[in-house]
Formats: structure tokens, sequence, C-alpha cells
């Protein structure tokens, strides 16, 4: 498993466990409001978790672009400077 897949999984549990639901439902293109029923205080959490996990910062600006797990993926990996 390379880095960047597993980045991807610890994502899948860290939003799967915020949008309260089992990681084997949470598909990378599901959109968390519309399939999971997540709200902006939810949507808010999982961008706190990430930054503090994985110690970056993503602009709050691009909170509604992270709609699923691929884009919040591909945020992560825009704003992580270690690669």
């Amino acid at each position: 498993m390379t880095q960047t897949d597993n980045r991807l999984e610890d994502l899948r549990k860290m939003v799967a466990e915020v949008l309260e639901v089992d990681t084997e439902e949470l598909t990378d293109t599901g959109h968390f409001v519309e399939d999971y029923e997540a709200d902006s205080l939810r949507a808010i959490e999982i961008l706190a978790r990430i930054e503090k996990h994985f110690k970056v910062e993503i602009p709050q600006h691009e909170l509604p672009e992270l709609t699923n797990l691929k884009e919040v993926h591909e945020a992560l990996l825009r704003h992580d400077r270690r690669g």
C-alpha cells in the first residue's frame, strides 16, 4: 500500500467517524450532504480533524468544494507540504 493509499484510508476512517457511517459504506464519490446527510457543522469538523491529524491547513474557502472523499483527498494532497 502506498503513502497515498494510506492517507486515503486514514481519511475514510476519519470522515466515516464524523458522518457516523461504517467505513465500508463511505465511497470515494458519495456526496456528504446528499448521500450521508452531513450538515455544515460536520463539514467543519471533518476539516478540523484533517488539519490536526495531517498537520495541514486547508483554506476555509475550499470547504464548499469538499463534497466527497475524493475531493477531500485531493485537497489534502494539494496542501500537504510533506508530499
